[in-house]
């Protein structure tokens, strides 16, 4: 089984809702046709209208989708349902791992909001030591600076769409309470501002480790596990 996950790039002032139905019902029957299993996708609809990307790529991302395919090489009629819904697709074969395994309930919004960064390693830094940094090191931190319940890598190991950003190293997902969307004590956990403080300095310490922010991209979305 392979991983693939696809970001769809369209304009900002496009209608998260409406591309979201048309994933759902235009696209996800095209992927599972194809094979497709453990298909999700995410929207940047109006349930996370409140939060404040972070967009450097034009068009930028409005939706997402990910799924699993025995061989990724049949993922040809899944893709042309997906371009058809928005300006541009980019589509990565990736290697996942589930640090925090969270509950998805299938076929409904999973509950509160996933905040999905595409990331970059620091270009002074081997892929080894890259590696350990994020699957140890930041692990821990991440787990206690932040409401996290939810956290998800995509390690990206080829595009598979032409054209296809390749400025990053990782997708990583991240589910959090509705209510960390706005309010930054809540997002990383804290009860006071000394405790909001000191987590996210530890938590801009520790990214800063291993991290590029030059080329990082942050899209809040609504998560559907479709299965």
């Amino acid at each position: 089984m392979q991983k693939l996950f696809y970001l769809l790039r369209d304009a900002a002032t496009a209608d998260g809702d409406a591309l979201r139905t048309a994933i759902v019902e235009k696209a996800v029957p095209a992927i599972r046709a194809a094979g497709g299993r453990e298909i999700t996708v995410f929207a940047a609809d109006r349930d996370v209208a409140a939060g404040r990307p972070v967009r450097q790529i034009d068009p930028p991302i409005r939706a997402m989708v990910s799924f699993w395919l025995e061989d990724a090489a049949d993922r040809v009629a899944a893709e042309a349902a997906l371009k058809t819904l928005v300006k541009s697709i980019a589509g990565y074969l990736v290697v996942e791992s589930r640090p925090v395994v969270h509950a998805m309930p299938k076929g409904q919004r999973t509950p509160g909001m996933k905040q999905i960064s595409c990331v970059t390693k620091r270009a002074d830094l081997s892929q080894d030591e890259f590696i350990r940094i994020w699957h140890e090191d930041h692990r821990k931190v991440a787990i206690e600076t932040q409401s996290t319940f939810g956290y998800v890598r995509n390690e990206i190991f080829r595009p598979v769409t032409e054209g296809a950003p390749m400025q990053w190293t990782a997708i990583v997902e991240e589910s959090f309470p509705m209510g960390a969307l706005t309010d930054p004590h809540v997002f990383y956990d804290a009860k006071s501002d000394a405790e909001y403080q000191a987590n996210l300095e530890r938590m801009m310490v520790s990214c800063g480790r291993f991290l590029d922010h030059g080329p990082i991209e942050v899209t809040f979305v609504s998560e559907y596990h479709l299965g």
